[in-house]
């Protein structure tokens, strides 16, 4: 997929759209706002499916599922008002999170990379959190009352350029578009890192972890890109100093040490996301193994070796390899997922079912286990029963492009044409093409048109999707 250069300036042109400068309150007291909280919450919704359209993203329950609730963990305990997040998981191995204005958090697979523990991990999602609660960016605009829209808007591009690893191109891109004013907007002020530390700080005492986790991993980002001509784009928009460091320090030291520094389930993502980024599976289990040796009773090593072994097709010796974990803890959910995609590999349908069926009386409302009973339903041939289970899902995940792409394709092994459709153009609006959104429902309306009930429900949702058509095109003239 060719990334990013077309959707700079169509992103500037389309916060100006969304919020035209006849639009904007006057700056008056301290509690108004160029952009307010809703017309941030739109901006970054507009804003994620484009991005969403154009970068790579990790489809992986159990990743998302991961981020999405450590992060809704991490928000309770932090001064973030709207708690309406929007995520979105990066397929990339460099090191990035970033916090839009709306709410979008983004995650890098990289970050499991860099981040040693769970702590650390957090110390990164607590940070961004502090950017939104602080508003950040509204703020930014405040401090520059002159500063057109299009040129905010060019900031959040920028954004979406080091997302996306868009490297020297995505850079002149937005050079050429504003220069190098663009360049400084794309970074928070000093002033806003430190209360983003400091403030995430709190918050990561407050969630129960322990906040040396966040200047112990800026030290070792430091330590480890200090001479590199081309650091992580996460230390470019987020410069690591020695002052930084050492005023994180002084602050994380007053806390108590009391609080958690990881757990066995980010271990597991972990060895999920170095599989993923290994060359070959067949070097990712040599790796594996070798920690295993060293330490037999390193559980997440053992978990990436079943993983490795199961994407070379030794089905057997992952089935020995996982045994112990699941002996120890019959109950985990992580160590069940793995056995029951082992028993569909070895088309062991049965066992896989009876495993599922144990499991979600557990775990009634557990996403990746929902996603893995679609996956076994589809296996069994049981295309009613799967279509079911997708619309069950859809009361949860009405808004994750994932899910719905996946119910297009279940819809048409069923023959529902129509709700074919309807889910095509639903995925389609999530990831910002409007376009193939419309037509896939005028598609959709002409199959309707003997059901006036359903082809009106289509129509309405037609117009509502024209109306936001409108906005994105009235932003290009």
């Amino acid at each position: 997929m060719t990334l990013l250069r077309p959707t700079l300036l169509t992103l500037a042109c389309l916060f100006a759209a969304h919020t035209g400068a006849s639009d904007l309150p006057s700056l008056g007291d301290a509690s108004s706002s160029i952009v307010s909280p809703q017309q941030e919450h739109q901006l970054g919704r507009a804003w994620l499916g484009l991005l969403r359209g154009q970068v790579s993203q990790l489809d992986d329950p159990q990743l998302k599922d991961f981020v999405e609730s450590s992060v809704y963990r991490l928000s309770e305990t932090s001064q973030l008002q709207d708690r309406r997040l929007e995520f979105v998981l990066l397929n990339s191995p460099q090191l990035n999170a970033f916090a839009a204005p709306g709410g979008i958090v983004g995650v890098n697979g990289g970050l499991f990379l860099y981040a040693q523990t769970e702590a650390e991990y957090a110390s990164v999602m607590a940070h961004e959190l502090a950017h939104l609660s602080q508003r950040h960016f509204a703020r930014g605009v405040e401090a520059q009352q002159r500063m057109q829209l299009p040129l905010m808007a060019a900031m959040l591009a920028g954004i979406v350029a080091a997302a996306a690893g868009a490297g020297d191109a995505g850079i002149a891109t937005i050079m050429s578009t504003q220069a190098a004013a663009i360049q400084e907007q794309r970074r928070f002020s000093r002033q806003n890192e430190q209360e983003a530390d400091r403030i995430g700080l709190v918050n990561l005492e407050k969630a129960g972890y322990d906040p040396r986790a966040m200047p112990s991993m800026f030290e070792r980002l430091m330590r480890q890109y200090r001479y590199d001509a081309k650091p992580p784009e996460f230390l470019l928009t987020h410069p690591v100093s020695e002052s930084r460091i050492a005023d994180t320090r002084n602050r994380a030291e007053q806390y108590p040490v009391e609080g958690r520094e990881d757990s066995l389930r980010y271990q597991l993502m972990r060895a999920r996301v170095q599989l993923t980024y290994e060359e070959t599976p067949g070097v990712a289990a040599k790796r594996f193994r070798a920690m295993l040796d060293e330490n037999p009773g390193l559980d997440a090593a053992r978990y990436g070796l079943v993983l490795a072994q199961m994407k070379t097709g030794q089905l057997d010796e992952a089935g020995k390899t996982l045994a112990p974990l699941l002996s120890k803890a019959p109950d985990d959910i992580v160590y069940n997922l793995a056995q029951i995609e082992l028993d569909m590999a070895a088309n062991r349908l049965d066992a896989a079912d009876r495993r599922q069926a144990r499991m979600r009386t557990l775990y009634p409302s557990n996403y990746p286990l929902q996603q893995s009973g679609i996956d076994l339903l589809l296996k069994q041939q049981r295309i009613p029963d799967a279509e079911r289970a997708l619309d069950d899902l859809l009361k949860t995940r009405s808004k994750d492009p994932d899910v719905w792409y996946q119910v297009a394709e279940v819809r048409g092994l069923s023959g529902n044409t129509i709700g074919l459709h309807q889910a095509r153009a639903e995925f389609f609006a999530l990831v910002g093409d409007y376009n193939q959104a419309i037509e896939q429902l005028d598609y959709a309306k002409r199959r309707a048109s003997n059901n006036f009930q359903l082809a009106s429900r289509i129509d309405a949702r037609q117009r509502e999707l024209s109306e936001e058509k409108r906005l994105v095109e009235q932003m290009l003239r």
